[in-house]
Parts: C-alpha cells; structure tokens; sequence
C-alpha cells in the first residue's frame, strides 16, 4: 500500500471559471496550437510521441477509476517536457530572422538548409534555466545553426552543465537563485544584442514564452488522443506556471464547461503559485532552504502563465520534499501489473500531489475524487542518467 502522504498547504481557487477561453488565448493555447508546433517539431530526427502509461494498481489502492501517467523521460532525446517548449520557440525565432536577413518568406520545410543556416549562424541565443529548459534551448540552437547562451544558478547539479555544453553552448555561473539566473539572463541580453528565450516572461517580453507554452500543448493533445475517456482531473507539476499554465489553457479551449479539474502541484518551499493564488495576484516569495525538486525552484509566477492559472485552475496545493522523493520510489518499485517509470524527483511531483490528496478526506471530498475519477499527470523529467544520455541529447 502506498505510504501515506501530506500536503503542506491546499487552496480552492474561487476565481476559476469554465468559461471559453478569449480569442488572442485561442490563437496560441487553442485546439490548434499542437498541429502548429508538430510542424515544425517534425523535422526533428527525434521527435515520436511519448507513452502514457496506466497505473491500475495504484488508481485501486486510492479508491480512483484511472491514473495515467504521461511520461515525458524520452522527449526529443533530452528527457524532459521542457523540449517541446525552447526548441520550438528557438525554431520560430530562426523562420523569422531568416526571412529577414534573406529577404523573402522562408517557409518551415527550408529550416534545416544551409543558406538557413548560415543567415542565422551570427545570431544569439541565451536563457536561464535548473537544467532542462536550457537543454531544450541549446539543442535547438545547434540544430538549427545560431548559438547558444545558458544561464545557470550555484544549485544546478554539475551533470546538468555538463550536458549544456555537450550542445555546444557557453555556460555563465550564476550566484543565487533561478531567479537571480533569469534576473542576470536579462540583463546580458539587452546588452549583449541577444534573444531571450524564457519559459517565464520579462517586463513586456510575452512572445516568446507564450511560444515555449504553446509548444508544451502537444503532450495534451497526445494524451487525450491515448485515453479512452477525457480526464475528470489533472494534476500537473508548477514551476513557474508555464506548463501548468498551457495545460489548463488548452483543456478550456477543448472542453469549455465539461472540462477536468486541474490542480497544481508545487514544493512547499518555492510555492509562488499557491501564495498567488492566495493574494488574489502574482506575488514573489521569499528564498528559502533549497528543495529537492529542483526543477520546481521558482519564486515568483510568469506573468504570461499566470492570468491563465488564474481563471483555468481549480485548485493549488504543495508538499514537501518527502512526498517528491516517495513518489519516485513508488514509480521505480510499482505495486501489481503497474510499468516501472524512472522518474527524476521533480518530474512525479503531479502525481505525489494526488496521491496526498486522495488520502485526505476533504481535500478529496473538495476535488471530486472518487471511483470514477479518471486521473491524468504528467511525469515531466525522467531520471538523471548523464553518461547514458550524453550520447543521445546531441542528436535532436
């Protein structure tokens, strides 16, 4: 039987609707921002759709219908969601600048040829990042033809730098924080003349973010095609809210007022989501000691992400360390018929976040969690295997 979990802090959002997304959110988050991001995605040797993966097993032992694990360790050979996102964001930037400096309409099909290539080759690309949006970021960048510059903060794991600059990028330390990293990320760009691609936004810089986001609804839109039945809940990881954010915004589009439940799912030490929610608006929060769901270490929302979360989420919960490093060994050790996952400890942290809460009474009561729940979540990271994947993240 699963170990019993806690949850350190749970707020209902009253401020959720099921209204119909409005149109400019349709344009980048709608039911065809996928096939838009597939475009482009194809062309990439890599790129398959990922398994979801039905845990039976554990679904009975919570008294729950489903649980399907979308299972994002094998995406685009890097390991983690955050390659839909920076890859695709990196492409759109190359189409335009090449269609700049060659004067005329460069179409996606031509990305990949040499006088692309080299209309981009004096271009710059930087970003902070705990590890997998910078790889994501960098993969593209040399795929592509431009450089790369990659942001990263004193916590990032010395593995996750080595695989940056496996992709040919320039690694710039950073003390502090990831929010210090995005803080010095910015600055340099605007010095420097270079592209920000961030997964959070910047002052006024929206576009590329919402370009990253659109790129995360492919694995929606690929989980629901896998499924037999639409999800009745989502739990997703949060971060700085992008994929949350896109997942919630997607599933609007799709369903209007018949959609799922969707809960976020944050450390309890880096909750900037739940704080916000609780502020009634997107608030900082204080550093604290580090978590060990590192990819989640984020103290303050995205400002494009989080109007979204706003209106599309039902609820935000957190947890603590514990519950993240449990779940993992409950993936890699799984009760009955249920497939052996090897997650990374900030990629089950959806899935510990329901497995607290369908343990908790009113917190199930509250959510709808019952025998007919029909559970989705996202295993966003798998585990961290650098010599295995050295190989591989080279190849995009």
């Amino acid at each position: 039987m699963t170990e019993r979990q806690t949850i350190s802090c749970f707020t209902a959002n009253p401020r959720a609707t099921r209204d119909t997304p409005p149109q400019p959110l349709r344009d980048w988050l709608g039911r065809s921002a996928p096939e838009e991001v597939r475009h482009l995605l194809n062309l990439c040797p890599q790129h398959q759709v990922t398994p979801l993966k039905r845990l039976d097993c554990l679904a009975q032992e919570l008294g729950l219908a489903s649980i399907f694990a979308k299972d994002e360790g094998g995406r685009l050979g890097l390991g983690s969601f955050k390659a839909l996102g920076g890859a695709y964001a990196v492409a759109e930037l190359v189409l335009r600048w090449a269609t700049e400096r060659l004067g005329r309409s460069v179409m996606p099909a031509e990305i990949m040829s040499v006088e692309v290539r080299e209309a981009v080759k004096n271009r710059t690309i930087c970003c902070a990042t705990d590890g997998n949006h910078g790889r994501s970021v960098a993969a593209g960048a040399r795929l592509f033809g431009c450089k790369a510059v990659i942001f990263v903060h004193q916590n990032v794991e010395d593995s996750r730098r080595a695989l940056l600059r496996a992709l040919n990028a320039q690694v710039v330390e950073v003390s502090g924080t990831y929010d210090d990293s995005v803080d010095m990320c910015a600055d340099a760009a605007r010095e420097n003349g270079w592209q920000l691609v961030s997964d959070t936004s910047w002052k006024s810089e929206s576009d590329v973010p919402a370009r990253v986001m659109q790129g995360y609804t492919v694995l929606v839109d690929e989980a629901l095609s896998q499924m037999n039945q639409s999800p009745t809940h989502v739990f997703v990881q949060g971060g700085v809210g992008g994929l949350a954010g896109a997942v919630a915004g997607h599933l609007a589009d799709l369903f209007g007022k018949a959609r799922p439940t969707v809960v976020v799912v944050e450390p309890d030490r880096a909750g900037c989501l739940i704080a916000s929610a609780l502020a009634g608006r997107p608030v900082e929060v204080p550093a604290s000691d580090p978590t060990v769901m590192a990819m989640l270490e984020c103290y303050r929302p995205s400002e494009v992400a989080w109007p979204i979360l706003d209106r599309y989420v039902d609820a935000f919960m957190t947890i603590p360390d514990t519950a993240a490093i449990d779940i993992v060994k409950v993936l890699a050790n799984p009760s009955g018929t249920d497939p052996v996952i090897a997650a990374g400890i900030s990629g089950g942290v959806g899935l510990a976040g329901l497995v607290a809460a369908a343990q908790e009474p009113h917190i199930r009561e509250a959510l709808g969690l019952d025998h007919h729940s029909r559970i989705l979540t996202i295993i966003t990271e798998r585990a961290d295997t650098p010599a295995a994947n050295q190989t591989t993240v080279t190849s995009i």
